[in-house]
């Protein structure tokens, strides 16, 4: 009995490769219809949504009003690219002028990831 039974387990794969390939197409098109079921669409964080009141200096570039820590980000890049304050060689470097420069803690220049150190002092 025990013969017969290996003798069945080896001739079982062969059957089996032969019937796999033709299964293979069938799980594709069953991922393909699980595709269309959506995640639920991401809440954004309360924490960046919290209108916040810029400092005097940084009142000179944003305005005075309370906005979002993402809205004083977006109008500081307007104003960089308006004032062309973008290093030409390393465009990660921000060239600090008369009204950028006490936002920036007194440096002339600042990396673009330390903008948002430098502008966490001046939002409260």
């Amino acid at each position: 009995m025990a013969t017969k039974k290996k003798v069945a387990k080896k001739a079982a794969p062969k059957k089996a490769a032969k019937k796999a390939a033709p299964k293979k197409a069938a799980p594709k098109k069953a991922a393909k219809k699980a595709a269309p079921k959506k995640k639920a669409a991401r809440k954004p964080n309360a924490a960046f949504m919290k209108a916040l009141t810029p400092s005097a200096e940084l009142a000179a570039v944003v305005g005075s009003k309370a906005m979002p820590r993402t809205e004083v980000v977006k109008k500081i890049w307007v104003y960089i690219k308006a004032n062309k304050l973008q290093d030409s060689k390393n465009k990660r470097m921000i060239n600090a002028d008369a009204k950028l420069k006490p936002v920036f803690g007194g440096k002339g220049q600042v990396s673009m990831f330390d903008m948002a150190k430098h502008l966490a002092k001046h939002l409260k």
